[in-house]
């Protein structure tokens, strides 16, 4: 009997082992593909699905919905930005789950695993609606929200929208700090972004993620997101994924937020990697008009003057996605920068 229950154990422990294994080759395999609500990609937890009306149509807002195993009364909601899901925040809503936060994470509507409807006129105030309504739907109505990237720029409109509703506003290397039309940007239609998003490939995606999100480096644990979004591309999806991509492209080029930062009278903590150089259309702006762009210090230091109650956090080595290319740092800030919970809670 004893033997017998060695080799159960035994078996069970290859089992987990194999499919350890079989994740990680699946999250760096370099031909993965994806439905074009992102069908087939592992999350690392539970997914459910928000059903609501919006715009005459039934739409479905997936979100994971971390709870912690000592409460400290506080709810925080996380924010992807436009390549990125709600996945790429794991390591975030680990250590937060940890430091006892409830945790929500949604992916937006156009991206990742929620609805990609054809028709559909996006707008951040659309998107903050459609995370209030899901908060409200789960019983949550005081946040801390932690906007990255596109995600900083929907942040900033939702404390805009509902600033009662707020009790901190995390902003990671948001985008929008500046108008890239009235820079001298030249504007593209929709039609001209479908184009270029129809031409995505991993090795696009990787090309710019590194420039970009990883000041010029480049770590293997980078590629499980990569794949993540070549996955769609690689699908049947991949011209509904593409149309999205383009919508998305447009609202974020001409829907501004730099405009009315000194409207945030709540607590804000900006967090800026110091190599971040986004700005959405540069490649097709000219060289004299690219050099103003996307430098990050000089951003993050206006952006703080403009907002009332700002705290500014510079990573000076780290690109666009600091939490994702040193958490650990990034994470030691955050928990540090984040308003301490009431010990009477």
């Amino acid at each position: 009997m004893k033997t017998r229950l060695f080799f159960i154990l035994l078996l069970s422990v290859l089992q987990n082992t194999v499919c350890t294994f079989s994740y990680a080759a699946t999250s760096a395999t370099s031909d993965a593909v994806y439905g074009e609500e992102l069908q087939g990609f592992i999350y690392p937890y539970p997914v459910h699905q928000f059903q609501f009306e919006s715009q005459r149509q039934n739409l479905h807002m997936a979100y994971m919905d971390l709870l912690p195993q000592h409460p400290n009364g506080h709810t925080v909601v996380l924010l992807h930005g436009k390549n990125f899901c709600a996945a790429t925040w794991q390591e975030t809503m680990r250590v937060l789950s940890d430091a006892g936060y409830r945790v929500i994470a949604p992916d937006q509507i156009g991206f990742c695993s929620s609805a990609k409807p054809l028709g559909y006129q996006f707008s951040f105030q659309q998107l903050a609606r459609n995370t209030h309504d899901l908060l409200i739907s789960l019983g949550i109505h005081q946040v801390t929200i932690i906007g990255h990237s596109t995600g900083g720029m929907l942040a900033i409109r939702y404390a805009l929208m509902y600033p009662k509703d707020l009790r901190q506003l995390v902003l990671v290397d948001p985008i929008g700090l500046e108008d890239w039309k009235a820079m001298g940007v030249p504007t593209q239609s929709i039609d001209q972004w479908f184009a270029r998003e129809r031409n995505t490939t991993a090795d696009s995606i990787r090309k710019y993620e590194q420039a970009t999100y990883y000041a010029n480096q480049w770590s293997p644990d980078y590629e499980r997101w990569v794949q993540m979004l070549a996955g769609m591309y690689r699908g049947t999806g991949k011209q509904r994924v593409a149309w999205n991509s383009a919508q998305l492209y447009d609202m974020i080029f001409n829907q501004p937020v730099v405009y009315e930062l000194g409207l945030l009278n709540m607590p804000v903590l900006l967090m800026v990697g110091d190599k971040d150089n986004t700005a959405i259309g540069k490649d097709v702006a000219s060289p004299e008009v690219r050099a103003t762009l996307g430098h990050y210090p000089e951003l993050a230091r206006r952006t703080t003057q403009a907002i009332p109650h700002a705290v500014l956090v510079e990573f000076p080595e780290l690109g666009h996605a600091p939490q994702i290319q040193d958490p650990a740092a990034f994470h030691r800030a955050l928990l540090d920068g984040l308003l301490k919970p009431d010990p009477a809670q």
